[in-house]
């Protein structure tokens, strides 16, 4: 694994924006700080609502970052080769005093561990969400 201490802490965390689409066109984006979530539906449609992390979810999003070696990621892992419809996904965390921003392109070709670890915490941050919104749905 690539883990190292993270220099960033959760005391001084503030917010997570994550984004995701094809190419350059990212409609998918949930953003901590708003509670804004867009996201293209099954049917092709723009749904928007507001989504609250709790603490918890933010702490475990958090550490599953850190456990992953988000903090030493490249800040562009695209491959420049590769054009038209990829899947891309943009992975930002924000705390008081640092930002760590993150673009990874699914046809990226580097390192194998790395390559993992990207889509680890991508798959994390969906699990985080859809479990988010199961949450919020039920208690209505």
């Amino acid at each position: 694994m690539m883990i190292k201490n993270a220099p960033y802490k959760f005391s001084e965390f503030q917010s997570i924006r994550f984004e995701y689409g094809y190419g350059d066109t990212l409609n998918n984006i949930f953003d901590s700080k708003t509670g804004e979530y867009q996201f293209v539906n099954r049917r092709d449609s723009l749904v928007k609502v507001k989504l609250k992390l709790s603490k918890d979810d933010l702490l475990y999003l958090h550490r599953k970052a850190a456990d992953l070696g988000f903090w030493d990621f490249p800040a562009n892992e695209l491959n420049p080769d590769v054009k038209g419809h990829v899947p891309r996904f943009v992975i930002q965390f924000n705390y008081l005093r640092k930002t760590k921003k993150v673009m990874y392109d699914a046809s990226f070709n580097g390192h194998d561990k790395l390559k993992d670890a990207n889509e680890r915490l991508i798959k994390e941050i969906q699990n985080v969400l859809s479990e988010a919104e199961a949450r919020q749905r039920n208690s209505k």
